[in-house]
């Protein structure tokens, strides 16, 4: 029982590091395409809202990807999705620096994307079906935070690499922590509560998409996440992709700086991720979320209202710390409202679908930025936080199914019995 326990122990600690280090490598993907705008604006000669289709090109790659790996990770196990994920993932990344045009780096930031979305999505289901529920917001929560250390290395980056050598070396770089992942996760094997799930299944032969519509609860939970997910990443991606691009063009900062800027706001945001995450432990997945959500959804206006060059720094650190903390939430919140035998295919899909929000996002930013201004754009978005928090607050419970158990339908604590 000692040796199970220890073995049990390992490899928990290994799919701990390996998702922190995917999870490091997709913040410093996604960050570094925002701090990069302005220079493939003028080294490929496309205009502010061309630039922001390579955002929705990545996000589109990111929501195919997600949405297929996750079926995927259902039906042949989360291991081996996300390591053949993280391996297109590098590859493309990497191969970014080498594109001299618009369709070559759109092409290959799409496929990227499919990795990128692929790992995000079933890395933390992977890591959702080995941690215990008593700490298992906690440990995702710090998770989160791993993809803002990545945006923060990435603002370090851009601030030491970009200013002088340009935007290519920074995706080189990128590419390394993902070859990293991608050869821890080829040695780790499938939670115990997947593993079990597989056995039911080869013998009921269902296809997961059916068992999905086929349970009323399990759909209209479906439904719910798909439609907060997408007004949530609307928010969300809107805000990541042009902030840095606000703080250099409305507030006048320059690159190096604003590097800077940028990893101290990253920086609240870790904060931000692992307080929520310890926090929902105790007080509830969905009352954290809603109050990270909501806060969120007034200091965005508050930011582009009052931000000055004396107090954008303070301001942007209290942003991040909000803006952080329903992400540090987000993946328990979701992993828990499912069955594990079709837990990859609902999240994947539900999430995914979502990102329909975040592809519109950052071109409705760059077409209002022509017109009005960037600040502007963004702070509309604090609507689309709000919407979100209406949702969770009224609509969608906490706690549905436990990851961790055998078949993953056992209630957690507290939580309201589900149909099998």
């Amino acid at each position: 029982m000692e040796a199970t326990t220890n073995e049990n122990k390992s490899t928990l600690i290994k799919v701990f590091i390996g998702s922190f280090i995917t999870l490091l490598a997709a913040g410093m993907d996604i960050q570094l395409l925002s701090l990069a705008l302005g220079s493939l604006i003028k080294d490929l000669h496309i205009s502010q809202a061309l630039a922001g289709t390579l955002a929705t090109w990545t996000l589109v790659g990111m929501g195919v990807g997600g949405v297929f790996s996750g079926w995927m990770s259902d039906r042949i196990g989360r291991a081996k999705v996300l390591s053949f994920a993280l391996l297109i993932y590098s590859v493309g990344t990497g191969a970014l620096a080498f594109t001299d045009s618009y369709w070559p780096f759109a092409i290959i930031r799409f496929i990227s994307g499919l990795g990128l979305g692929a790992s995000f999505v079933v890395g933390n289901l992977y890591a959702s079906e080995f941690i215990p529920t008593k700490i298992r917001t906690t440990v995702l929560g710090t998770l989160q935070a791993s993809w803002s250390l990545g945006m923060v290395i990435a603002a370090l980056l851009s601030s030491y690499v970009a200013a002088v050598h340009g935007w290519r070396p920074m995706f080189m770089i990128a590419a390394v922590p993902g070859l990293a992942s991608f050869w821890m996760f080829r040695y780790l094997t499938d939670s115990p509560s997947y593993l079990e799930s597989r056995k039911v299944k080869e013998v009921k032969k269902e296809n997961e998409f059916a068992i999905i519509w086929a349970n009323k609860k399990v759909r209209a939970t479906f439904i719910l996440w798909a439609l907060a997910t997408s007004i949530y990443l609307f928010g969300y991606y809107g805000a990541a992709t042009w902030l840095p691009s606000y703080i250099t063009k409305d507030l006048g900062i320059n690159l190096k700086s604003m590097g800077w800027y940028v990893a101290g706001t990253y920086v609240a945001m870790i904060f931000g991720k692992i307080l929520a995450g310890w926090l929902a432990d105790k007080f509830g997945r969905r009352a954290m979320f809603t109050f990270g959500v909501l806060s969120t959804a007034a200091i965005i206006p508050f930011l582009v209202k009052f931000a000055t060059l004396g107090n954008v720094a303070i301001l942007l650190m209290l942003f991040g710390l909000f803006y952080g903390i329903p992400t540090g939430i987000h993946a328990t919140y979701m992993a828990e409202s499912f069955p594990t035998n079709v837990r990859g295919t609902a999240v994947g899909t539900s999430f995914n679908v979502g990102r329909i929000g975040s592809f519109i996002s950052p071109i409705f930013i760059g077409a209002f930025a022509t017109q009005h201004s960037i600040g502007a754009g963004i702070a509309l978005l604090g609507i689309s936080y709000g919407i979100v928090g209406v949702i969770t607050a009224f609509f969608i419970a906490e706690k549905m199914y436990d990851p961790s158990a055998k078949l993953g339908v056992k209630p957690l604590e507290g939580a309201a019995p589900k149909e099998a």
